[in-house]
């Protein structure tokens, strides 16, 4: 069995990411269920795509410790990357 993971910021296990669809997420958000979406992009991938959501929080993955004051612990949370 393996331990729950955890992140040293963070004293209690955090849970296992679910993947969703896009059909899952639109379903959550017609429901009214606060969502907020992270860009977990590289810098590369973000710079070249001209593709952006709208409120999103931009948080390039190798700078995650920089931004965990930005990510709303009261909703769920979406990540996307290439």
């Amino acid at each position: 069995m393996t331990e729950p993971r955890t992140e040293n910021l963070v004293e209690k296990p955090l849970p296992e990411p679910t993947r969703v669809t896009v059909e899952e997420v639109k379903a959550r958000i017609d429901r009214g269920e606060p969502i907020a979406f992270l860009d977990t992009r590289s810098e590369e991938a973000w710079a070249k795509s001209d593709i952006r959501i709208k409120g999103a929080i931009r948080v390039p993955p190798k700078d995650v410790d920089r931004y965990l004051q930005q990510i709303p612990r009261n909703r769920s949370l979406v990540t996307y990357c290439t």
